[in-house]
């Protein structure tokens, strides 16, 4: 297990650098980021030579980039165009959206897995279609939808929520925004979770532990459920990632300034620094969630071992 961890973190180290230099060049083609921190009126030469030095702009693309890399591991991921640090937005975006995270995916695995398993042990059955059919409206519905739906009807029809998450977004406030959140993934999980069941529900060793006699609950628990989590946990780890880096339509409709909040701010304001900065810790999120999940699945299944 060590050597294969140790593997795996230095399989990390050249995608790490490979997608953040994506991201550094894709942000860099997006335009003239001096020219959307002057606004409408454009900038005098002076003054916009002056800004390209002052944020390292007149460099070419390539020593950009390594500066940038230098400085993060110094934890320095450079200044905003308002002059605040990128630290500073990401120590106040980051928790927020962690909590937001948490929600979601606690909606996920409560709510998805359970269906997942009823409909899987009912496959065929008045209830298995029902769910079917609603997870497929979930999906078939745009997020923005959805929550704009449900921030009428809760919010300001029946007055059961605040509209708007208030500034310090506590948790009880987040969790109607994490199930809008969740919605798609959580009708995915449910349909994922059903399959595998009903396949695994056919196979050789859950029909020779119910030949043992083992009752109905310890076999669903101790041997149907496990092996079919594998898929499911693969789904649920990669999506942590997304689901923080895809928060930027929830975290518009509930004014949740969380990370996809500042993500959208750097991009309508071509804020190079602060869209590089917070991209490349979601790399790091989504890097240590699939490392997290391959680990757990030596965990549900004893059958995998690493060497």
């Amino acid at each position: 297990m060590g050597r294969y961890v140790i593997r795996r973190l230095l399989q990390m180290i050249p995608v790490f650098f490979g997608t953040t230099l994506l991201i550094f060049l894709m942000v860099n083609v997006m335009g003239d980021p001096i020219a959307g921190l002057c606004g409408d009126r454009q900038c005098d030469p002076a003054t916009a030579a002056q800004l390209r030095t002052e944020f390292g702009l007149d460099k070419p693309v390539w020593q950009q980039y390594f500066t940038y890399m230098g400085n993060i591991f110094t934890g320095d991921f450079g200044t905003a165009f308002n002059g605040q640090k990128v630290t500073e937005l990401m120590a106040t975006a980051f928790p927020i959206t962690i909590r937001l995270t948490i929600v979601a995916i606690v909606f996920e695995i409560v709510i998805g897995i359970s269906l997942g398993v009823v409909t899987g042990l009912r496959r065929g059955r008045p209830v298995d279609t029902v769910v079917l059919i609603l997870t497929l409206v979930v999906i078939a519905v745009p997020t923005f939808v959805t929550g704009l739906l449900l921030q009428l009807l809760l919010g300001v029809e029946w007055g059961i929520i605040k509209p708007s998450v208030s500034s310090e977004a506590p948790l009880d406030e987040l969790i109607v925004p994490g199930l809008v959140l969740a919605s798609v993934s959580l009708a995915y999980v449910t349909r994922l979770t059903r399959t595998s069941i009903a396949e695994n529900a056919r196979a050789d060793y859950v029909r020779t532990a119910v030949a043992k006699g083992l009752p109905r609950r310890r076999v669903v628990v101790r041997h149907l459920l496990r092996n079919s989590l594998i898929p499911v946990v693969t789904f649920i780890g990669t999506d942590v990632g997304a689901l923080m880096g895809g928060a930027i339509v929830t975290e518009r409709i509930f004014n949740i300034h969380g990370v996809g909040y500042q993500l959208y701010q750097g991009i309508l304001r071509q804020n190079s620094q602060t869209v590089v900065g917070f991209v490349t810790v979601l790399v790091l999120v989504f890097l240590a969630a699939n490392l997290i999940v391959d680990l757990l699945y030596a965990v549900l299944d004893p059958r995998i071992r690493y060497a």
